[in-house]
């Protein structure tokens, strides 16, 4: 049996050799959104973030966002004087695109959640940011109502934690390319 090893021995260390030497020049193409970078440090960034206050949001999905975007801009818990005020207003559907021939009942559900939201500078008012998230949950149902209330509130929290980290990133992103110009305005 011929084997590629046995053919060449030192080929598989020279393939490797050649895939770090390849990979070492892209690592420099790449800037983390969380990594510190040359002009707006991640700390000024992290700062920022925890200067957000959120607005409340009213109902059950709302005030889970609430929390998750809480979390997300300052888990830290520490009081920080905000500079910003995020507000949101969500849009909360559900649909059953699957039923059963059989019963008529159905068998799916989807959760769906808009999130229109706009960040503004405080006391000042002036727009920063503002856009749409939104995010999709399905879940099954079954004929126990119980397990269906549950698995629709399972379906409003996943929905609320994918919103809060898109809203989290979109905010990270409009800070970290307006850099030290948004730090040195505060």
């Amino acid at each position: 049996m011929w084997s590629f090893d046995r053919a060449r021995p030192g080929l598989g260390a020279l393939f490797g050799l050649l895939a770090l030497a390849g990979a070492v020049p892209l690592s420099g193409c790449v800037e983390p959104l969380y990594g510190a970078s040359g002009a707006f440090e991640s700390s000024a960034l992290a700062s920022e973030l925890q200067a957000i206050e959120v607005d409340e949001i009213p109902g059950r999905a709302g005030h889970y966002l609430r929390n998750e975007l809480i979390y997300a801009f300052n888990g830290t818990g520490s009081a920080v004087q905000p500079r910003y005020r995020l507000s949101v207003v969500l849009q909360e559907r559900v649909q059953t695109p699957i039923l059963d021939t059989v019963t008529g009942r159905a068998t799916s559900a989807t959760v769906i959640i808009d999130a229109d939201y706009r960040l503004v500078t405080w006391p000042q008012n002036a727009e920063v940011l503002k856009g749409t998230a939104f995010n999709i949950a399905s879940y099954d149902r079954f004929s126990n109502r119980f397990s269906n209330v549950r698995a629709a509130r399972d379906g409003e929290i996943r929905d609320a934690k994918m919103i809060a980290d898109n809203i989290r990133t979109r905010i990270s992103t409009e800070f970290a390319m307006r850099g030290p110009a948004l730090a040195a305005a505060h």
